[in-house]
């Protein structure tokens, strides 16, 4: 098998169960050393450098303004080398009941089986029409 296929069933895998709301999945195939670019010039939009930094000042925050899983199913994937395009849909609720759907492209650059690398592109509009500023998380 090639990279580019190997890399496309890897984020395949990955999306398929993040899909049924496991969402541990996709970050199990991030780097320690993984870059996750937010565009766009919303309160969301930033680079978190490392792992920790994304769960820490990405997701968690962003798993905190939902009342469920943020089931993102993956509708096509596009491969060459090392980079695999995702072409994604989200389906989540916040807190205070406001349905998020947001469409994504992640562009992901991948090294040995994990994320080194992901640019996400999104309805910023969505973003910041439905979701409050990031707040991460307290170490106690």
């Amino acid at each position: 098998m090639s990279a580019a296929s190997d890399n496309t069933r890897i984020l395949r895998d990955a999306f398929a169960r993040t899909a049924a709301g496991e969402g541990r999945a996709f970050v199990d195939i991030l780097a320690e050393d993984a870059v996750w670019i937010t565009l766009g010039s919303t309160a969301w939009s930033k680079r978190f450098e490392g792992k920790a930094a994304i769960l820490r000042d990405l997701l968690g925050p962003l798993r905190a303004q939902f009342s469920q899983p943020n089931r993102v199913r993956a509708e096509r994937f596009i491969a060459e080398g090392d980079m695999v395009a995702v072409e994604a849909q989200g389906d989540a609720v916040t807190r205070d009941g406001r349905p998020y759907r947001n469409r994504y492209c992640l562009v992901c650059r991948m090294r040995d089986g994990l994320i080194v690398e992901l640019t996400e592109y999104a309805d910023t509009a969505l973003i910041d029409r439905v979701l409050g500023p990031p707040v991460p998380a307290v170490k106690a």
